[in-house]
């Protein structure tokens, strides 16, 4: 047990350092805990002396903690209860990307582990996946390695599913949480750090580590969570930021949570540096300048790259989906398309039946020497029409009336016209496969088709099969390259078209979020997905066979 002892006096030096945590008071709510500056010291002793970095041009060279990081490091191991154990037990580290988050991350894990004098401790890292929580793992590895008084006195394991670096001395070990932690993890612990909280699919993983950390055993536990902004949604990640913002301000009075968040204001201005600066303590360190002014002008030309650099280098918080087709772009592509033109050529279709009430769309992509050509095609019941809201309904009058959306009699999609009319289109074009949704709301039609002859792909909405294609449409789009001749539902469409985006930065559209209806959109995207997987393979070379799953 640590010795309790008289509070020395905090020199103005130490609480200028203390205080560089954004927007917070370090003194204001410490009550009867107090700072040990030899506490403090030592362990920005242990990071300057005993530790290096282990990856790009720093490599190899001393790990010299930026002031930002001191103020952090400082206050975790510094402050003390008035019995001598570290007054902080849990930290919300809150930093954009390129930061130096998973160093900073390792070398704190190390520093408990061969300085914390505590004996059989267990220390853990976790992350949504094995890859996440493996990164800070092997900064610790390296960290080790490139120091031989660390490297003596600690055994490394490499082994899969036994990740660890082990400090006999004191019986301690430092190890890798697998993806399954939640199901089975009942240890002792001592620090665990979960990185990358805004990936957490649930709060699961976090309960059963905090559980872990409430043995008697344990005087002095640490959780530290470190993160990126999330999307604005129900998550762990949200629910931590809220908390923490909230001990920040003096919302709540919580001696034991150090809250560390470094981001812009939400209706900042993205393109000024000052905001880059407010918000990535490391810039012109880890984080170029460079770099930012990069990503800015990017974030300016596209929309949809606009709340990505928000959300991962400013840690804004954004909605998930967002508007994402620069009109402009759409607009400049005027180039006509001629369907006679296109008489006889090959071309992949996608069929979105969305529901038996509403729009159906069928798209026809034709592969040009540099590009696409797109025939776009509408069907929709008669009777609906008159139910739609009332500028819908005109402009939905105004398309019928020019042929370019087709009707069926009745309040549901008639899909015998619609097979009907797909059949006619294939005596003019050479439909090599048409991609359905695989949740198909036309199972049927799916069948009569592949009984017409059709090559009917099943194509998944989620972004493992829409990813790839979504990002080569946006491409095309800014390229001038997707010739779609001005099909004026097709545009109204696109101006509409919102995209999500999951934790590794892949897009996909979505109709939930999406301002009106996009039908005509993913059926393009669906299309183009299949004559992307049809030029890897060196064309279209498929045997007859049943319906196909990708």
């Amino acid at each position: 047990m640590p010795k309790a002892r008289k509070p020395p006096k905090v020199s103005r030096t130490w609480r200028k350092l203390l205080g560089e945590i954004p927007g917070y008071d370090p003194f204001r709510d410490a009550g009867d805990c107090w700072f040990d500056p030899d506490a403090g010291q030592r362990v920005i002793d242990f990071f300057h002396e005993l530790l290096t970095h282990v990856k790009g041009a720093q490599a190899g060279k001393p790990f010299r903690l930026e002031r930002w990081q001191q103020a952090i490091v400082a206050n975790l191991f510094g402050w003390k209860r008035p019995d001598g154990y570290r007054r902080y037990r849990e930290a919300f580290i809150f930093v954009p990307r390129k930061n130096g988050k998973t160093p900073l991350a390792a070398g704190i894990c190390l520093f408990v582990l061969f300085c914390d004098n505590e004996p059989g401790a267990e220390i853990y890292s976790a992350a949504a996946d094995k890859d996440q929580a493996s990164k800070l793992y092997e900064y610790a590895v390296g960290m080790v390695r490139n120091e031989p008084v660390l490297q003596q006195r600690a055994r490394i394991y490499e082994g899969y599913g036994q990740r660890s670096i082990v400090y006999d001395a004191e019986n301690s070990s430092y190890k890798v949480l697998s993806s399954d932690a939640h199901t089975k993890h009942g240890g002792n612990t001592h620090l665990a750090l979960v990185d990358e909280l805004h990936a957490q699919p649930s709060c699961d993983l976090l309960d059963v580590i905090e559980t872990s950390t409430a043995s008697e055993d344990r005087k002095q536990p640490l959780l530290i969570e470190i993160t990126t902004s999330d999307f604005e949604r129900e998550s762990i990640c949200n629910e931590k930021h809220a908390y923490a913002s909230n001990v920040r301000d003096g919302v709540i009075n919580d001696p034991t949570f150090l809250p560390v968040i470094y981001e812009a204001p939400r209706d900042a201005d993205y393109t000024d540096p000052k905001v880059w600066a407010a918000a990535n303590p490391n810039l012109g360190v880890s984080v170029s300048r460079e770099y930012m002014e990069r990503q800015s002008r990017k974030a300016k030309d596209s929309p949809r790259f606009r709340n990505t650099f928000k959300r991962l280098h400013l840690n804004v918080r954004t909605e998930q989906a967002v508007l994402w087709i620069p009109m402009e772009k759409w607009d400049a592509i005027t180039a006509p398309v001629d369907p006679e033109e296109l008489r006889g050529q090959p071309c992949y279709a996608g069929l979105d039946l969305a529901s038996s009430s509403d729009l159906t769309a069928f798209t026809l992509l034709f592969p040009q020497e540099d590009g696409f050509k797109v025939l776009p095609f509408f069907w929709c019941p008669a009777d609906v029409v008159e139910q739609r809201k009332k500028r819908e309904r005109l402009l939905y009058q105004q398309w019928i009336d020019r042929g370019l959306i087709r009707t069926t009699e009745g309040d549901t999609t008639d899909y015998a016209v619609v097979r009907r009319d797909i059949n006619e289109l294939a005596d003019l074009y050479g439909i090599q496969e048409i991609a359905v949704d695989r949740i198909f709301q036309g199972a049927q039609l799916a069948g009569e088709l592949q009984g017409d002859g059709f090559e009917v792909i099943s194509f998944g909405q989620g972004f493992l099969s829409m990813a790839a294609p979504t990002l080569e449409f946006e491409r095309l789009i800014k390229a001038g390259k997707l010739e779609h001749g001005g099909h004026p539902v097709l545009r109204w469409m696109a101006a509409g078209a919102a995209v999500e985006e999951d934790a590794a930065g892949n897009i996909k559209p979505t109709k939930a979020k999406s301002s009106r209806k996009i039908d005509g959109i993913v059926t393009t995207i669906m299309a183009l997905g299949r004559s992307m997987v049809a030029d890897i393979d060196g064309g279209s070379v498929y045997e007859q066979r049943g319906l196909t799953t990708i």
